[in-house]
């Protein structure tokens, strides 16, 4: 019976302890300038391009749009860079 507590604390702390690897990893990222930098690239790469398309018309529901789609496709995109990153990281 004594044994089997033992198992199953340690089972518990080996999952906190794998949480707190990704939380790190986590805060690591956020605060990371290679995120930070794909983000700007990105944004200005998709502004840059859906200005050109839109460049015939004035309408400010159309140019609202920019930034919204900027973003959405930077994070979007984000993930794959991420997964880069971190195998980067982990070494």
């Amino acid at each position: 019976m004594e044994g089997e507590i033992n198992m199953n604390v340690e089972k518990e702390v080996e999952k906190i302890k794998e949480r707190n690897k990704r939380v790190e990893l986590d805060k690591c990222w956020e605060t990371s300038l290679t995120r930070r930098v794909c983000i700007m690239i990105l944004t200005y790469v998709i502004v840059v391009i859906y200005s050109y398309l839109i460049k015939k018309y004035d309408n400010i529901f159309l140019s609202s749009l920019v930034p919204v789609i900027g973003f959405t496709l930077s994070n979007l995109s984000l993930k794959y860079i991420r997964k880069i990153w971190e195998k980067s990281c982990i070494k």
